[in-house]
């Protein structure tokens, strides 16, 4: 039934594409600059559904505040780490590392994904055990900064400026509820589009090269990416098992886990992460086993890594070296146009 599903999106998904081929009208409106507002919706992601939350309607006041706490280490444990250390903004919200080290000095086993745009997401963490922003927020904060939501509270109503935007955001202190919800609309409003594959998609020909267009052509077509990385957020939200670390002494479950869908059937299977920001995001994979970016187009256009759980939607594509060079040149346009400048953290 999954499959028959899945070959349902693709015949979407294929439809969408079409329907996005770039106008050839020289008189085609250009793209608009990036908005000042930080929670307009970016060129590209008109047709995407923020997943929202009635108990934590999205405004500025939040996001705002919540950007200041993401950058501040006196939500962790021992006062000297922030979640962004775990997600650079010149990074697309990841952090270059394959794991992560985390507030104890223990590591993390999966790589750190990209914060962008997982306000669309309906399933968190790469095994989706996470099924709201503000639960996948507070077991991250717990877990890989060491956060104790009370000591952390007190820290922060002992700070004026925090005191005063807390009672504007939430009419209340910090506490652990508030202090969950401000960081969650941080991420819910933290959004990457107006790339040079939006602004091609938007009218613009000299948006993107000549390769980029063929690479484009190749994912929609006889590489068969467009099945999972669906546009506008190029992933279809599910996930599959392609054989990442299914060869270690004791291979990560995944989606099967307990803690995530705890199915069996799901044995090895990982959420199908986004090719936004693609090329500022390596290393790549659940584990970060895969450093080049070429390297991860390569191993999946080969139809991933033989296991028995593999999903029979990886197949080799047969792609010539050329072809995979078009295919990168294609991801690359996928860079949001998003100038981020990290805020001041109260004194």
């Amino acid at each position: 039934m999954r499959h028959a599903t899945t070959a349902v999106l693709f015949l979407a998904a294929i439809s969408a594409c079409s329907k996005q081929t770039p106008s050839a009208n020289p008189t085609a409106p250009a793209a608009k600059p990036a908005a000042a507002d930080p929670l307009a919706t970016p060129l590209g992601l008109a047709n995407a559904k923020l997943v929202e939350n009635a108990d934590n309607a999205l405004n500025l006041a939040k996001f705002e505040l919540g950007k200041q706490l993401f950058f501040d280490p006196r939500l962790s444990g021992t006062g000297a780490m922030a979640c962004a250390a775990c997600h650079l903004p010149e990074k697309a919200f990841t952090d270059g590392n394959a794991v992560s080290k985390k507030d104890d000095g223990g590591m993390n086993t999966r790589n750190s994904p990209t914060m962008h745009n997982v306000g669309y997401l309906d399933r968190l963490y790469w095994d989706g055990r996470a099924k709201t922003l503000e639960g996948n927020v507070l077991a991250a904060w717990k877990a890989q900064i060491g956060g104790k939501p009370d000591e952390a509270s007190k820290r922060l109503a002992a700070v004026k400026e925090y005191t005063d935007a807390f009672q504007g955001a939430f009419g209340a202190g910090p506490s652990e509820d508030t202090i969950v919800k401000a960081l969650a609309s941080f991420l819910r409003g933290l959004r990457s589009g107006d790339s040079a594959f939006d602004r091609w998609q938007a009218g613009d020909e000299a948006a993107v090269s000549d390769a980029a267009k063929q690479g484009y052509a190749l994912f929609a077509g006889k590489a068969g990416c467009v099945v999972c990385h669906t546009p506008p957020l190029f992933t279809n939200k599910l996930f599959y098992n392609v054989g990442i670390g299914m060869k270690a002494e004791k291979p990560d479950v995944g989606a099967a886990g307990e803690k995530a869908f705890n199915d069996p059937t799901k044995t090895g299977q990982f959420k199908t992460p986004t090719l936004r920001d693609i090329a500022k995001t390596g290393p790549y994979f659940h584990d970060g086993s895969v450093a080049a970016l070429r390297d991860a187009v390569k191993l999946m256009a080969s139809g991933g890594i033989d296991n028995p759980n593999k999903d029979p939607l990886l197949m080799n594509r047969d792609l010539s070296d050329a072809e995979v060079d078009q295919l990168v040149a294609f991801l690359e346009t996928l860079s949001g146009n998003v100038a981020w400048t990290p805020p001041a953290v109260p004194k």
